[in-house]
């Protein structure tokens, strides 16, 4: 499978609701490489559900999170990432570690999202998903918080044309052969 691929300690933070595709996203790289609330919050509370557990699971992400980038390791935040203050949170440690932060913004319809819950082994109560994909950042909110867009096109046996490449935030999104009924869209800060 064509994946992207990061320069080293890279902070690859995945931005979408329960349900987009973000742990599917991110299935592509070692699980060493990822943190992720829903598994620490499983470890402290043996369910990913335990909302109570969720101020550990951010304490134990956090740690992991600058362990490996004071490491120079390439890392991916598998959460939602939908609050501006988290993600300003994520700007501010990949900028104390003088690492590259990329951002992944999973922009599904609402009504893949939901399909996409229901077959899940955890499915998230409906009014959450709908809760959550409301608070859904664009590319011109990324780009205000300090992510600017950058180039990606699609894997593609065939080479990608005009539609595909991206100047700034404001142009269209760009399709992934993974999520043909949302868009996955890139955006990066240098």
């Amino acid at each position: 499978m064509n994946r992207l691929t990061f320069e080293p300690g890279t902070m690859c933070t995945l931005i979408g609701p329960p349900g987009c595709g973000k742990s599917t996203f991110a299935a592509q790289w070692p699980d060493t490489w990822r943190v992720s609330l829903d598994f620490y919050r499983k470890l402290a509370a043996d369910t990913e559900t335990d909302q109570s557990a969720t101020p550990v699971a951010v304490q134990a992400q956090n740690l992991f999170l600058d362990a490996r980038l004071a490491r120079g390791l390439t890392t991916i935040v598998d959460s939602t990432n939908l609050r501006a203050s988290a993600r300003a949170g994520l700007l501010a440690r990949a900028a104390h570690w003088e690492r590259p932060a990329v951002a992944v913004l999973f922009d599904v319809p609402l009504a893949t999202v939901e399909a996409q819950n229901a077959g899940r082994d955890r499915v998230v109560p409906a009014h959450i998903v709908r809760e959550f994909h409301h608070l859904l950042p664009t590319a011109e909110q990324l780009h205000d918080e300090g992510w600017p867009t950058v180039t990606w096109p699609p894997p593609s046996p065939t080479p990608p044309d005009d539609r595909y490449r991206h100047r700034h935030a404001r142009q269209p999104r760009v399709r992934h052969p993974r999520y043909p009924a949302g868009r996955v869209l890139l955006v990066h800060r240098p």
